[in-house]
């Protein structure tokens, strides 16, 4: 299946706690419908240290978020939109903002 939301692109959060937050999506879990955006879901995590590279305490980490919570913006108009397809005369399947009909390039 086509991703609608994927790595690199600006999303806003549409519903939580974090809602109307944008960020850049850093990883995409497709097989749990979740992703991590930056600045999104921040939880704390209390580290053991690791020796001298890590040391111990309380670290902040972006947790995972619901894909149904996401909504991709539109590079062209900077605002929200949902996601479509079109497969273009060279036969390449593209997404598509369904507000504009603009190509989302990727």
């Amino acid at each position: 299946m086509a991703a609608r939301i994927r790595k690199g692109d600006t999303v806003v959060v549409i519903s939580g706690t974090d809602r109307g937050k944008r960020g850049e999506v850093l990883r995409v879990h497709p097989k749990d419908d979740r992703a991590v955006v930056q600045g999104v879901n921040v939880a704390k995590r209390h580290t053991k240290p690791r020796g001298m590279a890590q040391p111990g305490g309380i670290v902040e980490v972006e947790a995972t978020i619901h894909l149904s919570n996401l909504m991709l913006v539109d590079p062209k108009t900077d605002k929200p939109t949902r996601v479509g397809f079109r497969v273009l005369e060279d036969g390449r399947k593209v997404r598509v903002a369904k507000a504009t009909g603009n190509v989302v390039e990727s």
